[in-house]
């Protein structure tokens, strides 16, 4: 029997709450809804890591970070490391990426047989974070200024990105439809949309009333009253340093519902393609994010955090065998797609020779149960916080450890919106202490916090060599000369970033000015 092809479909910091099939019912995503509708959709799925890199290192390895050390944006993921495409290849398939992926280090490939576009983030060191530094250690320069400057564009760099993404992943599918279609393909189209900044094409930003956004469900939290993972964002994210009025908020979340609907509009395109070609009916269609977004959830942007905003993700199946407007409430993750597509591809079988923590979905895709415990769990060791973080989910409570700080624990049947702190109340003993140690039993924090100040500091004393060199690129996947002066790359400091997408926005927004203010009160020790 012909293994079938396999489309991965990935949207960059989209959040379910953004999503009409998940329950909101302002955004207009139409073509998702479709996927929903005509396959399996879960409904508590998370990422393993809220933020870009190691969150998809995670998903492509079958790994959870720590275990490949994917404690930032920065970190490299080793060659020696096998991942799902170098598995699938070894079944024949064909392997193609169009879009993002954020490989850090010299491999830029890591088993696709070919990428079609320049990747738009740096394959280098630059982003390293410095903990010692305190909270503020963000080498990107993520800040309060993308909410503030939020609104209609003519023109971005991430339309720029996106649209030459699309129209590569359609090619891609015409050329496939024309050769050897007895030969499977495994084809993962990788958007930036909806990722920050918050600018829309006019055209998506007409599509909404902008009286008809709504404003998040739960506002801004007093800072005396915020656990310490959250006061560590509160400060790298400047929030003390650039004032956020309702108005900018309304701006920002009616600006990143039209880049929803961007997205949204481009994978109808990629199904339409694969209609109109006679792939689709041998093809299984996942869609997802690498992590969320808090959009104004708490007082809080971005991600970096484990409340549901920024560590839920969508995540859509459809195709032959799958049952159709089915839903799964269990909980799962990004670290289960490995697993799971390797038994989509190979009749159920999962042949590795390597560890894996993820587990295969395909009973629950198709409509069937599945054993072992509900649980998932993510961590978080980049830009921001100070100290490793993690997260487990079993059944409906969620236990979050800082190491050396409060833990949090919720009960999100009841507690949706995690306003509740349960951890050191007597009715809820056992259950914290059952999660804690579980959430200890494979990742021990001592170890793990030397392992990443260890990793830190050779990774800058590499930059420190690299940023002052001629080839300090020469890691970036760039297929077209001129496109690391296009994209976002590494730059002598943490608002390079910015500036980057600053000017490729057009009409350009001039940027807003930010308090100057010490940061000698928020150091580590002081929060």
């Amino acid at each position: 029997m012909r293994r079938p092809n396999i489309i991965l479909l990935m949207a960059d910091q989209l959040t379910v709450f953004a999503l009409q099939n998940y329950g909101n019912r302002i955004v207009k995503a139409p073509h998702i809804a479709a996927l929903s509708e005509n396959g399996v959709t879960f409904d508590s799925a998370y990422c393993n890591f809220p933020i870009c890199a190691p969150s998809r290192y995670s998903m492509l390895t079958g790994r959870l970070p720590h275990a490949i050390e994917a404690f930032d944006n920065a970190s490299e993921l080793a060659a020696a490391q096998p991942t799902l495409l170098h598995y699938l290849r070894r079944l024949g398939y064909s392997t193609t990426l169009s879009g993002k992926m954020h490989f850090v280090g010299p491999d830029q490939l890591h088993g696709y047989g070919e990428r079609l576009n320049t990747d738009i983030y740096p394959a280098d060191f630059a982003w390293v974070p410095d903990w010692k530094a305190g909270p503020r250690n963000a080498p990107t320069g993520i800040s309060m200024r993308a909410v503030v400057e939020a609104g209609p564009c003519i023109r971005s760099l991430q339309l720029d990105y996106d649209d030459e993404t699309a129209f590569l992943a359609r090619q891609k599918i015409y050329d496939l439809a024309r050769g050897d279609r007895n030969r499977p393909f495994f084809l993962t189209v990788s958007f930036s949309h909806p990722h920050s900044p918050y600018t829309a094409p006019q055209e998506y930003w007409g599509r909404y009333r902008h009286d008809d956004i709504d404003m998040p469900r739960t506002g801004p939290i007093p800072l005396d009253e915020l656990d310490t993972h959250s006061r560590w964002l509160y400060y790298s994210h400047g929030r003390d340093r650039i004032e956020v009025t309702d108005e900018h908020v309304r701006n920002a979340r009616h600006a990143y519902y039209g880049m929803v609907s961007y997205v949204d509009d481009k994978i109808g395109e990629l199904m339409s393609t694969l209609k109109q070609v006679g792939l689709l009916d041998d093809s299984i269609v996942i869609f997802t994010s690498d992590h969320g977004e808090m959009l104004g959830e708490r007082g809080m942007w971005y991600k970096q955090t484990f409340f549901e905003s920024a560590a839920r993700v969508p995540l859509i199946m459809s195709g032959p065998g799958i049952g159709q407007g089915h839903r799964v409430q269990r909980n799962v993750s990004l670290v289960d797609l490995m697993p799971t597509v390797l038994a989509f591809a190979d009749d159920g079988n999962v042949n590795v020779n390597t560890p894996l923590d993820g587990a295969d979905l395909t009973s629950l895709a198709c409509g069937g149960t599945m054993q072992g415990p509900d649980r998932v769990v993510s961590e978080y060791s980049d830009m921001g916080v100070c100290a490793p973080c993690r997260m487990i989910r079993e059944g409906s409570y969620k236990y979050i450890y800082v190491h050396g700080h409060e833990p949090m624990l919720f009960d999100l049947s009841r507690d949706p919106l995690e306003h509740d702190n349960l951890a050191g109340r007597a009715e809820v003993a056992d259950i914290e202490e059952r999660l804690r140690v579980s959430l200890l039993s494979d990742w021990t924090p001592d170890a793990i916090h030397r392992r990443i100040l260890e990793s830190q500091a050779g990774r800058e004393t590499i930059w420190s060599v690299m940023r002052d060199t001629s080839k300090r690129d020469n890691w970036s996947h760039e297929v077209r000369k001129g496109d690391k002066e296009r994209y976002v790359r590494g730059g002598g400091d943490a608002e390079g970033t910015v500036a980057v997408k600053g000017r490729a926005r057009f009409p350009y927004v001039a940027p807003v000015a930010q308090t100057s203010v010490s940061d000698l009160a928020i150091q580590p020790d002081a929060v």
